[in-house]
């Protein structure tokens, strides 16, 4: 397929999607629906794709064709065959420094809820950011750092680490070369940082023995975190279906980590209670994910404002609600990966009037700057 078909072939797909779905899971189901397109047809078209969703709504006075090859101006300017659909300005400015601000006067209209971020976050720096693709990152399970190396050297994968945090291109594929949840854990670099606020240690620095709930669990990953912090912890697992704990299951077996409890339990209920009480509680709150959407730009045309309303509340429930199960003396760590006041020190703020729990610490791991995520953490004790 030529370029301007595949310029074509991407504005038709783009005015299918509604935004129900993860667009990343969308466009593979779609293309297994329509074979025609080839393997290098598939990474073209999605590569265009996603450039139109990294500019958010800074393009809409544009019209779709042109939004699309100002979307790959910007984003793309080393594909060199672009020159030919392009018209003579834009075609100027793929080798110039100022290509962005040319194309773009309003950077920030590219994340269209400025209202709404933090005073913490750099605006201009953090809108920027989703026009780049993240890098991928992996963090090395104890006693793995070695045998990890030598498989990336040996499979030719050009990779960076910092401590036990490996950075690679977003691309690359490593589940044919690593053993995924058993040697690495595929985990973004803030991700990686959440839990080091705890202050977990006896004075002689040997991990001490204590109890550990995650009440959002998910797939696991801070679980698996706080294990290989502190192998000696005596965990306990939730989220709201058992489907998800089946797949948390999964990694946990892969993961090698077969002493923990697990448990179905909607934290956000009023008719919630827990009978028991644990020594850390671990709130990773449901948010609307707007420190990631460099890995999904196209909320940035498709979120809904009113929907952090929905998620405050839900996290204002559900972080109360989980501080009482908490022991005397214990730690209450809440995070989202969210940029938003209202999810984040607004939330601080209520939990602080709404129990007795006081706040250590809190900041953004700012990933914006480093092709990683943006995530907050604050840290409570009670």
């Amino acid at each position: 397929m030529r370029l301007h078909a595949y310029f074509q072939s991407a504005e038709s797909i783009l005015s299918q999607y509604d935004g129900a779905v993860p667009f990343a899971i969308w466009l593979k189901n779609y293309f297994k629906q329509n074979k025609k397109f080839g393997s290098r047809d598939r990474k073209v078209i999605a590569r265009i794709c996603f450039a139109y969703f990294r500019t958010g709504k800074a393009l809409e006075n544009l019209p779709i064709s042109e939004r699309l090859q100002a979307a790959m101006t910007i984003i793309h300017p080393e594909k060199p065959q672009l020159r030919e659909l392009l018209k003579p300005a834009w075609q100027e400015l793929l080798d110039s420094p100022n290509r962005v601000t040319s194309i773009l006067p309003q950077p920030s209209l590219i994340f269209s809820f400025a209202e709404e971020v933090s005073a913490e976050i750099n605006e201009p720096a953090f809108f920027l950011s989703h026009l780049v693709l993240p890098d991928l990152f992996l963090r090395i399970r104890p006693g793995k750092k070695e045998v990890v190396q030598k498989k990336l050297q040996a499979a030719g994968i050009p990779f960076s680490m910092e401590d036990d945090c490996i950075r690679l291109s977003n691309a690359t594929k490593i589940d044919d070369v690593l053993l995924i949840d058993e040697e690495v854990v595929v985990q973004d670099k803030s991700s990686q940082q959440v839990l080091n606020g705890l202050q977990l240690q006896t004075p002689n620095a040997k991990p001490q023995t204590f109890t550990a709930w995650d009440c959002c669990a998910a797939s696991g990953g801070k679980s698996i975190l706080l294990h290989d912090h502190f192998p000696k912890a005596q965990l306990a697992v939730s989220d709201i279906r058992e489907s998800i704990l089946h797949n948390l299951r999964s990694r946990f077996k892969r993961a090698g980590i077969s002493s923990y409890q697990s448990f179905v339990a909607d934290v956000s209920s009023d008719n919630f209670r827990s009978s028991r009480k644990y020594d850390v509680v671990i709130c990773d709150a449901p948010c609307s994910g707007s420190g990631t959407w460099g890995r999904t730009p196209e909320q940035l045309v498709f979120f809904q404002q009113e929907r952090i309303a929905h998620y405050t509340s839900l996290q204002k429930s559900i972080a109360v609600n989980a501080s009482k199960s908490l022991k005397e003396g214990g730690w209450f760590v809440y995070i989202t990966c969210s940029v938003f006041k209202k999810e984040n020190e607004d939330v601080v703020d209520y939990i602080l009037q709404n129990s007795a729990l006081k706040l250590q610490q809190q900041q953004y791991v700012k990933g914006y700057t480093q092709k990683a995520d943006t995530l907050f953490v604050s840290i409570f004790r009670l």
